[in-house]
């Protein structure tokens, strides 16, 4: 079992940056493939980005390109979401998700282990 936690979330205004972080304890940290999802109200969960368990290959979808960065330190079984130039579409409860899939997670069905979520809210 992995157990996550994540943090950082809040409300911001747009154009601010926020760094999520994700603590995971339980089983080994770091031969998985690790995420972030997030999801709107009356939304479903979608990918937002995924690091290999080295940190050397992220993903990450189209819409936050150039403005997310997902990093991870395994010294302190931690991986963070630098969010940069928040947009009110950015608003969602973030989740970060641990995978033993060998190929790359980019699906809920994907990850094996989830966190409860940080609400991130963005103003106008």
């Amino acid at each position: 079992q992995v157990q996550l936690v994540e943090s950082g979330g809040g409300l911001v205004q747009a154009g601010v940056s926020l760094r999520l972080s994700c603590a995971a304890s339980g089983r080994t940290f770091r031969p998985y493939f690790m995420g972030w999802f997030r999801q709107a109200p009356g939304k479903e969960r979608e990918f937002v980005a995924a690091i290999s368990w080295s940190g050397g290959s992220t993903y990450y979808t189209n819409s936050v390109k150039g403005r997310f960065a997902i990093s991870r330190d395994n010294a302190k079984n931690t991986v963070y979401l630098q969010m940069n130039t928040l947009k009110p579409e950015d608003t969602a409860v973030y989740y970060c998700a641990a995978s033993r899939l060998l190929g790359i997670p980019t699906t809920t069905r994907d990850y094996d282990y989830w966190g409860q979520g940080t609400q991130v809210t963005v103003s106008s």
